[in-house]
């Protein structure tokens, strides 16, 4: 069988969009085959990239789709036969099928009964199929931006395209897409192999011959390449290690195609600056990689990852090169961190004034008394039911939170936010706890970010984020679909994990109040945040988070727990079975309501058969037990409890008429039921849980 290829020659793509691209492209070309019944069971798809370009190798493709027979179905068979012979709309329909008029035959559907033919259908050629396919696989690829590049023509890519490649094993199929037509021809390393075409012989030749004009298309073998080389080099300087750092490691990856390691120096006097501020200049704003030592400090050297393979006297150049624009980097931070020295963050509160947090709202000063507002109603709640603190502390957080905007440092490094701000109150003695609040505010960034150590941090990050939510909801910005310009699901996804990970007492619903603004938009948007949070993050399935949510508790930690319990338990047969009962009963008596009965008097005596009786001192025994454990929130043995009813729920259904015509006796089941409902509802709604 032969293998296909596929590559797209651009112009260098940006890193961050390269990865969904390629593994977009895959699916695409893998769909193509897969749905023309091309691909055998043995396939491989493999895909690859580099910044100039997308492949993707696929191997054991049928080259002739198998013949297939189709029954197609015409016009009904009243208007198809016409006295005693097929009509001129049978004829047509012949026609269409490609059959004739006496293979027709009446075939009878769900829908009645209707002309019909067997089709057979050859096979189509995969380099037919190819042709026709490959045009629309690359120009439906999604960018987060396109661009124009040839006057007057339609099409729209993230970069100019400049050659294309499609071989099935030697053979060209020859699709044409932005002016191009795929050849055979590709290109390697711009500098090191230069601009002479690559010929490719076929397919399967695809990673080797690049190889050899230096360039290693698989971005896993780079991966690979680029931390061997890494390590190999960070042991030329005793006693360091480079700084683990997987996101910046991907950067690199989709920069080079070809890529090789130098180790650079700078002056020890830049490690009087704060490690936050050396590592953000070399991370940031020059891709480089910190060395340090067994106890986090740092070496005065950095690691640089080449997209070329130099000679000593090249890589002298290239390093002096790299330290001389890391030096001027690091003396204008230097500069900027000495300027700022001369006002204290409590002078800057007035300056907030003149920095605009949202043109419709105000000042970043409006947002910190509003900030302020909010956290001391949280504080009062908090304080209230027993949750230590340093009030004072947090307060002047609050007051202080956003004053590193004003600072030149964090102008010309704005990846320092916050974080400036609080290496400046440590060092102007505003305290440790005020300090740490400032500098892990905008924790979590990420979902895989952790979440701030301290209370009074995890406290500002809420309250800023709350506010920021409810004051641009107020204002008729709220995201929808993928747009999300402000970046409010991240801060609601923030509130969530702080939330349920800090263990605090704070209800969602508390928390939205305490910002008092569009809380009728607010609150549906904050649960929809915790269903991803519990979905995606917790990977709790879509039932259980249903049941949990379902009672409308808004106590996060113990929504989380609750969730965790009911996956423990669901895959007993006994609870399933209670699950099942459950639906039942609110079935029963959802109708019994609709009918306007009545079941609310005391009719326990009626209750005498043995399965009326068993139920009853079941639920009696279950209400006592369920209540002890839901106030210990021992969700799983409250779950286990609820399950061992079960068989004496099975024999009340299996031997008992609830709906009898005898009023008295009917109520008293009812409220039997009613009863039995009320004992397992506390922790789910046991109806949203799907049984097999």
């Amino acid at each position: 069988m032969p293998d296909f290829l596929l590559e797209i020659g651009l112009e260098e793509i940006p890193a961050r969009m390269i990865l969904a691209a390629q593994q977009e492209l895959a699916t695409r070309v893998e769909m193509l085959l897969r749905e023309a019944r091309l691909l055998e069971d043995s396939a491989l798809i493999r895909s690859y990239s580099t910044p100039r370009r997308l492949a993707v190798r696929v191997t054991d493709v049928i080259t002739l789709q198998p013949d297939i027979e189709e029954e197609m179905v015409g016009p009904s068979w009243k208007i198809a036969w016409q006295q005693e012979s097929f009509s001129p709309a049978a004829a047509a329909f012949a026609r269409k099928a490609g059959v004739s008029v006496s293979q027709l035959r009446k075939v009878i559907t769900p829908k009645g009964e209707y002309v019909g033919a067997t089709v057979l259908r050859k096979g189509e050629s995969a380099q037919a199929i190819l042709m026709a396919g490959l045009t629309s696989c690359i120009g439906g690829l999604y960018w987060p931006k396109n661009m124009y590049w040839r006057a007057g023509k339609p099409e729209r890519f993230v970069r100019p395209v400049r050659w294309l490649v499609a071989l099935l094993d030697e053979e060209v199929i020859p699709f044409s897409f932005a002016g191009y037509t795929a050849a055979n021809l590709s290109y390697g390393h711009r500098i090191l192999h230069g601009p002479e075409a690559v010929t490719l012989a076929n397919a399967s030749a695809y990673e080797d011959r690049l190889k050899s004009a230096f360039v290693l298309v698989s971005p896993e073998e780079r991966r690979h390449g680029i931390r061997k080389a890494l390590d190999r080099v960070t042991r030329t300087v005793g006693g360091a290690r480079w700084r683990e750092d997987e996101e910046l490691v991907e950067t690199v990856v989709h920069l080079t195609e070809w890529p090789t390691v130098l180790l650079g120096t700078f002056e020890t006097e830049y490690l009087s600056l704060p490690q936050e501020v050396l590592v953000t200049v070399m991370r940031d704003h020059q891709k480089y990689f910190a060395l340090e030592d067994s106890n986090g400090e740092l070496f005065p050297h950095f690691l640089t990852v080449l997209n070329t393979e130099v000679d000593a006297e090249g890589q002298s150049i290239i390093r002096h090169g790299n330290e001389r624009v890391l030096r001027s980097r690091f003396k204008d931070a230097q500069f900027f961190w000495n300027a700022d020295q001369k006002s204290m963050l409590t002078e800057r509160v007035e300056m907030l004034r003149n920095v605009t947090f949202q043109k419709d709202l105000g000042s970043y000063h409006w947002k910190t008394e509003q900030n302020l507002t909010i956290a001391e109603t949280v504080s009062k709640i908090l304080a209230d039911r027993g949750k230590v603190f340093d009030k004072s502390a947090l307060l002047q957080a609050v007051l202080l939170a956003k004053t590193d905007l004003t600072a030149e440092l964090v102008k010309e490094f704005t990846e320092l936010q916050g974080i400036v701000g609080g290496l400046y109150a440590r060092t102007q003695g505003l305290g440790e706890t005020v300090a740490q609040a400032i500098y892990s505010q905008y924790m979590p960034a990420s979902m895989e970010d952790a979440i701030p150590m301290t209370i009074e941090a995890q406290i500002l990050g809420l309250v800023d984020r709350i506010q920021t939510i409810a004051s641009m909801f107020s204002i008729g910005n709220i995201p929808s679909g993928s747009r999300d310009p402000f970046a409010l699901r991240r801060a609601g996804n923030a509130i969530i994990r702080i939330l349920a990970e800090s263990q605090m007492p704070l209800r969602l619903e508390e928390l939205i109040a305490a910002a008092g603004q569009a809380q009728d938009h607010v609150a549906p948007f904050l649960r929809e945040r915790l269903s991803f949070y519990l979905r995606e993050t917790r990977q709790f399935s879509y039932d259980v988070i249903a049941a949990v949510l379902a009672t409308g508790d808004g106590d996060i930690p113990d929504i989380c727990a609750r969730c965790e319990a009911l996956t423990t338990v669901r895959g007993s047969a006994n609870f399933m079975a209670v699950a099942a009962a459950y639906k039942r009963i609110r079935n029963i008596l959802d109708q019994a309501k609709e009918s306007g009965m009545d079941w609310s008097s005391e009719e326990k005596a009626l209750l005498r058969e043995p399965e009326e009786i068993a139920l009853t001192e079941a639920v009696s025994r279950l209400s006592a037990e369920s209540d002890v454990l839901r106030q210990k929130r021992a969700y799983q043995q409250a779950l286990e409890s609820i399950a061992g009813i079960a068989p004496e729920v099975d024999a009340f259904f299996t031997k008992i008429m609830v709906m009898t015509t005898e009023r008295p006796l009917r109520a008293a089941r009812l409220q039997l039921i009613e009863t039995l409902l009320s004992s397992i509802s506390g922790i789910a709604d046991f109806s949203e849980i799907v049984i097999a």
